[in-house]
């Protein structure tokens, strides 16, 4: 299976590029993985509703634009479903049994998703009420998947 991860902005802090790197050499022998980095709006102080309806509006465009045709959608969004780590694995091996050849995580920016790629998803995922900066998200996400391939290889990791 290819998981693919497409992202708002850059990781500029090294901890979490080592981080991300990690996973990504853990996830290796498991699927393809692929990170695809759209850029960022910078959003200014004190911007108005409609303003910051722009700037999602704009990051959304260059996340659909990087979605393929068939890809199975799950956008990570505080509105979405809650799950735990074993019904993770479940969700991902039931995909991956039905003919999904293609997952597609998709983290917005700081202001979140726009409505477009809300619609565009299959699924709605929520990692907690709480807010987490956008870079971190990826390790917590890349984690969960990695994870989830050895709850399902019934590998000891998931305690």
């Amino acid at each position: 299976m290819k998981i693919t991860l497409v992202t708002v902005g850059k990781i500029k802090e090294k901890y979490l590029q080592q981080a991300i790197s990690e996973y990504e050499k853990r996830l290796s022998r498991y699927c393809k993985l692929e990170i695809i980095q759209v850029a960022d709006e910078k959003t200014p102080e004190g911007a108005s509703a409609a303003l910051e309806e722009q700037i999602k509006e704009k990051e959304g465009e260059r996340i659909l634009a990087q979605i393929k045709e068939g890809a199975y959608v799950a956008a990570l969004a505080i509105e979405g479903e809650m799950l735990d780590s074993v019904e993770l694995s479940e969700k991902i091996d039931k995909l991956g049994v039905s003919g999904v050849s293609q997952i597609v995580f998709v983290i917005g920016g700081s202001l979140g998703l726009s409505q477009k790629v809300l619609k565009r998803a299959d699924y709605k995922l929520s990692f907690s009420k709480m807010t987490f900066p956008h870079q971190l998200m990826r390790v917590i996400l890349l984690e969960q998947i990695y994870r989830s391939y050895r709850i399902i290889h019934g590998c000891p990791y998931h305690k």
